[in-house]
């Protein structure tokens, strides 16, 4: 598969890239899933997920909730990646529109997802636009979150090398394209 990579932004030793494309595809340390709370691999990226990486990670998956119980909102966990190029899965809850404190919510599943990863020793890590789908969040909402989020945690230091947000289509990219730039832009001034 071909990547159109138009952005990427150097923070300190992290690249920080945009691809568009099917992150379930990309050959990196982990892909995160936009997961729900009882972990189920359904539709979207988790579907995808589920297709390509075979069963043995909503086994994974559900071994996890029987030991912890539903995960909460902004949360995350990891599983291997099973058939998929990526070595792990990192499941992060994202919220629902219209649950309250969307942005926050979804910050902070960001920074855990990041977090988790770099406990773990991973040098790469590849989001989506979580809660975009059917938990229907506005994509420039998600975007702002994501990002801010994402660039705030790589300042502050860590041991990942590539964070990449891989959006599935043109319009999304361009959502996530024009956010990072302005952000960019606003933190260098």
């Amino acid at each position: 598969m071909e990547w159109c990579s138009s952005l990427e932004v150097k923070i300190g030793k992290t690249i920080l890239e945009l691809v568009e494309g099917d992150i379930t595809d990309l050959r990196v340390d982990s892909i995160v899933n936009a997961a729900n709370g009882a972990l189920k691999l359904g539709g979207g990226v988790a579907g995808a997920i589920r297709r390509k990486g075979g069963p043995q990670i909503q086994k994974e998956c559900d071994k996890i909730i029987a030991e912890k119980g539903r995960i909460p909102t902004g949360e995350a966990v990891i599983t291997t990646g099973g058939n998929l190029e990526a070595s792990y899965v990192i499941h992060a809850v994202g919220p629902i529109l219209g649950e309250g404190h969307e942005d926050q919510k979804l910050s902070k599943a960001t920074a855990n997802g990041l977090k988790l990863a770099d406990e773990h020793g991973l040098k790469s890590i590849a989001f989506p636009a979580i809660s975009t789908g059917h938990f229907g969040l506005p994509k420039g909402r998600c975007a702002e979150a994501m990002l801010t989020a994402a660039i705030s945690y790589i300042e502050n230091g860590t041991n990942l090398r590539k964070v990449i947000f891989c959006l599935y289509d043109q319009g999304t990219f361009s959502i996530f394209e024009e956010t990072l730039e302005r952000i960019s832009t606003q933190s260098r001034k």
